[in-house]
């Protein structure tokens, strides 16, 4: 599919501000995005507009002003900041004598170039077939037959059709290889469910400090930059927000406003393990003029994968650009809904590990269990970890115990100390 372009490749960009604000891009986006591709902006067309040409998107005098760029800087290649319509693709294509693409193809070719594992690359693939399909509208009008004449006579496709089936067939080998790995994230999943250990997934706008937060809390060497998707494909790491008490914590792919169907739709084997998550660190670009707006994009793709009733923490990064203080701040049902930090400097993190483990103590319930005289280690730990209630001592030298604790932590600190049957209620 698509191929990492080098730096040398320049582009014109093309923005237009429409008075219907669905058609609307952000700028300031659409230059990122065309930076993080790897790509030269050589110039830069802007202008106003009450709804899109149905021919070329602009009018003509505009067509004609960006023909006259392209020329002018020798571009290879003209973006529109736009989701354009195949039709008007190839009339662009047509005027300007220069290949031309919208904003979902930028963004498919940027996660081209960073998809790194197997499953990452099949779902990028599927994403960019997906989008080609509707993209061939009689592309091939040069060659209305693929064979005809004396002894060259073919099943008779156009090679348009010929085109179709060829990317259907090639579609559902993707999605039957993606469902194997499908089958093995699930198998891993179980296995995180036995194991009775919390999964806490970050979801966010991209470019908002995800994979630097992971590595701060994680210790793990994630790839970061200031690029939107810089990461892509998903990590898992396990640490403890508190002495015993472990979580895996999972860094997502970032999300981007307007993001396109077929991405959320191939991405969807990896979005699964979010609806599995304990709780969402929803992480916030602090900095960002526009982190509320973009807060509400990430929320409605949560809300497109089943993920809405999963309970979710804010975390406002990047704190230290605006000279803020760490704070962490409680909703009504008295749990932690914002959280202010730095994950580049640190500062706050101890309050986001306080603010995890007070999510899952919440899940914690009241247990009347009996410990022999011999399971002295584990009382001892149990009083440690501040979780026993009441405690009285039986005529055997045992415990009648009152403890406060997560059932499948206790269940699995049981087992650790070798009772399988202690009377857990």
């Amino acid at each position: 599919m698509t191929e990492p372009r080098d730096n040398s490749t320049r582009a014109v960009l093309v923005h237009i501000d429409f008075q219907t604000t669905e058609f609307n891009e952000d700028k300031g986006e659409f230059i990122e995005l065309v930076a993080s591709a790897g790509l030269e902006a050589v110039a830069t067309i802007s202008c106003k507009k009450t709804v899109p040409n149905p021919r070329y998107f602009i009018g003509e005098g505009k067509l004609e002003e960006i023909k006259q760029a392209a020329e002018l800087h020798t571009a290879d290649i003209i973006i529109f900041n736009h989701s354009i319509s195949p039709g008007q693709e190839r009339n662009l294509e047509q005027a300007l004598n220069c290949r031309v693409i919208d904003r979902v193809e930028l963004i498919l070719d940027i996660f081209a170039q960073r998809a790194r594992s197997y499953e990452g690359k099949l779902q990028v693939e599927l994403a960019q077939l997906q989008h080609l399909s509707t993209r061939l509208i009689r592309g091939w009008t040069h060659l209305e037959r693929q064979k005809g004449g004396i002894g060259l006579r073919g099943p008779g496709e156009t090679q348009l059709e010929t085109d179709r089936r060829l990317i259907g067939k090639r579609i559902k080998t993707i999605h039957y290889r993606l469902e194997k790995v499908r089958s093995q994230r699930q198998q891993g999943a179980k296995k995180r469910q036995n194991s009775d250990i919390p999964l806490i997934s970050m979801m966010g706008y991209t470019n908002v400090g995800k994979s630097t937060l992971f590595n701060c809390l994680t210790g793990a060497s994630v790839y970061s930059a200031d690029k939107l998707f810089a990461t892509l494909d998903p990590t898992l790491r396990r640490f403890e927000v508190a002495p015993e008490m472990p979580v895996i914590v999972s860094d997502t792919v970032g999300f981007i406003r307007h993001i396109p169907h077929d991405l959320v739709e191939a991405f969807h084997a990896t979005l699964e393990e979010v609806r599995q998550s304990d709780v969402l660190l929803h992480v916030i670009d602090a900095s960002d003029s526009e982190r509320y707006a973009h807060a509400d994009q990430v929320n409605e793709v949560i809300h497109q994968i089943g993920a809405k009733d999963i309970p979710q923490i804010e975390v406002f990064n990047k704190i230290d650009i605006e000279g803020q203080d760490a704070r962490i701040e409680y909703g009504e049902n008295g749990l932690p809904r914002r959280i202010w930090l730095s994950a580049r400097t640190g500062h706050g993190i101890e309050l986001l590990c306080t603010g995890i483990r007070e999510f899952l103590l919440a899940r914690a319930q009241r247990h009347s269990l009996y410990l022999p005289a011999t399971a002295g280690k584990l009382r001892a730990h149990l009083f440690d970890l501040g979780a026993v209630c009441h405690e009285e001592t039986d005529e055997q030298g045992g415990w009648l115990m009152e403890v406060t604790m997560e059932t499948p932590r206790l269940s699995a600190l049981c087992r650790e100390s070798g009772l399988e049957d202690i009377g857990l209620q």
